[in-house]
């Protein structure tokens, strides 16, 4: 009756809607209808032939969603130039929903199998994604990509059985059809980069969003069936940060490396961009691959798949490799103009590497070897700040005539403003590596300290049933835990009182370098900002009990450097200020006793001299952590207080405000040990 109806209504009629011939369209209608009519007498026949029900749905799924992407995506019917929308938003959604809800009905009544139910989810799923997303494929892009993702979800559902477990050919096999999908997907993938940024991707941006995807594809698969396997979450960790290395670093790919199709070629040989912008210069992004290559090696030594942890001579390849690549690429990306500097940097960055990995991973001899190196790193700094300016000096002046024109002024002032932007980032590459060792050395000092502690608790514990657990310890069990303590490359407390004690000292030397070199930064990028202390002074913190420099220094003592240092920065800025503003006055010193200069002056080293009382009040209860009278810190409040309103100097009113604040805290903690203590009694 359907069939008639059309063929008789609409079979002869010579229009084009959504694309295609109405007499196409009917026949799809006609076998749509057909097939939503067979479906229920095919639901109620026995069992055995539950494979009609399957297939007849899923050609209706398939029939639906090519009408759909073609009345969705060719909405405007040409007739007289009107633009009138054929199918809204609101249908593809009720039909996804209906379909869903059909699908889980006979799913639960048991009349379609699972591989069934996974298609036709997937399927009626892919519709939604027409609704973000303008692009004639998008839907049959996004059916693939769940049809290869889904799988883990929907087909291994049953917990019970053993055979909802992948096994390992199948994980391989799934996460090959996974790969294989994002590459059929690449265009789609484009489109929606190009829709995001407003132009077309680069190569490395493209490969970088496949292989990511790729990765959270699998995600599913390690997490469900192989999350007690740490070799696959290893590469799974290793794959997706590969994918975020190539979306952020965008490296250029070799041209034989890349397939471009007609949709990526054309969007790329449009000349808007040139006819726009003209042409551009571009920065050399080969280096690139050098920081990704380093970052993925620290990657995997991290997570073991370089098996760097046991054998000393990779693990010594491995660490002049990733200096090697983080050297080249520092010096390719910063300083490209000053070649003899490469060489110097190239071996900073290997001793940095070499020294980092083997504190972390020590070997026999390395505790004898590594205070060298870190004293080559040293030497280096002063020796790389140095040449970098005089090289470029002599290269730029060399053979100069003794006629200057203004072109060559030009150019020395050029070369001076290059030499301090390259010396601001050897400063910059040295504060860095500084705090990296001090960080390093701070860990490796903490875990030994546990270790000793632990040591200690479980000594006496050892002491009273070593000789019931001995005997209850397999011998073969025995036997491997005692040569996986002795092949584990660790300090022992004997061996780091006799061959570790140089680590506090380097630490401390790489502390101290590192927030010098902070400060000297902060004057020359900020012209001494007043707040930069308070974010520079907690690197201190990283400082260690060292009988060598720092006598008496504790871990109870931790905060006494950062406190003592705010206050002493800010002193001295003061005193400098106040030099400053007298030495550059209108009279200078050539004003008479009793001038405005010498007020000033007066003034405001009165008021610097009145916040003394607090903060060496207050430094020295930090250090000492002994209670004192209640009055002290109270009296020296009021002391601050001219400080706050009459100085004309802002670093003179910060030292107020904060003695004021020293004061307070003081007083609080005071109290505290106080009561404390009485609790106690």
């Amino acid at each position: 009756m359907v069939g008639w109806f059309v063929m008789h209504n609409y079979w002869g009629l010579n229009i084009w809607i959504a694309g295609m011939s109405l007499k196409s369209f009917c026949k799809l209608i006609v076998g749509s209808v057909i097939l939503a009519m067979a479906v229920p007498g095919l639901a109620v026949l026995p069992p055995q032939f539950r494979f009609l029900t399957e297939a007849g749905l899923i050609s209706h799924a398939l029939l639906l969603c090519y009408i759909e992407n073609n009345f969705f995506n060719y909405s405007n019917v040409y007739y007289y130039g009107m633009d009138d929308v054929m199918y809204p938003s609101y249908m593809v959604i009720m039909t996804t929903f209906a379909g869903l809800a059909i699908v889980r009905r006979l799913s639960v009544d048991h009349r379609i199998g699972s591989k069934a139910v996974w298609v036709l989810i997937c399927l009626y799923s892919s519709k939604l994604f027409m609704l973000f997303m303008a692009s004639k494929t998008v839907l049959w892009v996004s059916a693939v990509l769940l049809l290869a993702v889904s799988p883990p979800l929907l087909l291994y559902k049953d917990k019970s059985k053993s055979a909802s477990k992948m096994k390992p050919w199948q994980g391989y096999a799934h996460a090959g059809v996974v790969a294989l999908s994002v590459w059929f997907c690449r265009e789609t993938i484009f489109e929606a980069l190009q829709w995001w940024n407003g132009r077309p991707p680069s190569d490395g941006l493209l490969l970088g969003s496949c292989i990511l995807l790729t990765g959270l594809a699998c995600v599913p698969i390690v997490a469900m069936h192989f999350s007690h396997v740490m070799a696959a979450k290893r590469y799974l960790v290793l794959v997706v940060a590969t994918g975020l290395l190539f979306i952020l670093m965008q490296p250029p790919i070799p041209l034989a490396w890349t397939y471009h199709s007609d949709v990526i070629r054309s969007a790329r040989q449009s000349t808007d961009d040139i006819s726009i912008y003209g042409f551009m210069a571009l920065k050399p992004t080969w280096p690139s691959w050098l920081l990704i290559a380093a970052i993925l090696l620290s990657l995997a030594g991290v997570t073991s798949i370089i098996p760097i942890k046991y054998i000393v001579e990779l693990r010594t390849s491995y660490a002049i490799a990733v200096g090697v690549a983080l050297g080249i690429y520092v010096s390719a990306e910063y300083f490209l103009q000053a070649a003899i500097l490469h060489a110097l940097i190239i071996v900073t960055m290997v001793c940095t590497c070499v020294f980092v990995v083997f504190t972390h991973i020590p070997s026999a001899s390395s505790t004898k070897i590594l205070p060298w190196v870190f004293a080559l790193i040293v030497a280096l700094f002063p020796v790389t700040y140095l040449l970098e300016g005089q090289v470029r000096i002599n290269k730029s002046w060399l053979g100069e005539s003794g006629v200057e024109d203004i072109a060559e002024e030009d150019s020395k002032i050029a070369t001076l403003l290059a030499i301090e932007g390259a010396r601001t980032s050897l400063l910059g590459l040295y504060a860095a590596i500084f705090m990296l060792i001090a960080l390093e050395i701070k860990f490796e000092l903490a875990s030994l300290m546990r270790e000793k502690f632990a040591e200690r608790g479980g000594l006496r514990h050892s002491q009273s049933g070593e000789s019931s657990s001995a005997a209850s310890v397999p011998p073969r069990l025995r036997f491997m835990n005692q040569r996986r303590a002795s092949t584990m490359p660790t300090f022992t407390i004997k061996r780091i009182a006799a061959e570790g004690a140089w680590m506090p000292a380097v630490g401390n030397v790489a502390t101290v370098m590192c927030f010098s070199i902070c400060l000297i930064l902060n004057v020359h990028l900020s012209g001494g900002s007043n707040s930069a202390i308070f974010f520079l002074a907690p690197v201190l913190l990283l400082l260690n009990q060292d009988s060598d420099f720092f006598a008496g220094f504790g871990d109870k003592q931790r905060y006494f450097p950062v406190t003592v240092a705010i206050s002493a920065y800010l002193v001295l800025t003061a005193l400098y200020s106040i030099w400053e503003d007298v030495w550059h006055g209108n009279g200078g010193w050539g004003v008479d006793i009793g001038g405005p200069d010498w007020i000033f002056a007066v003034k405001n080293l009165a008021l610097l001299i009145l916040t003394f009382p607090s903060h060496i009040l207050f430094n020295s209860f930090v250090w000492s952590y002994t209670k004192q009278a209640d009055s002290r810190p109270l009296l020296t409040i009021p002391l601050n207080l001219p400080s706050v309103i009459m100085t004309d100097l802002l670093k003179i009113k910060i030292l107020g405000l904060l003695g004021a604040m020293y004061s307070v805290a003081q007083y609080l903690i005071s109290r505290r040990q106080y009561f404390s203590g009485l609790k106690y009694i």
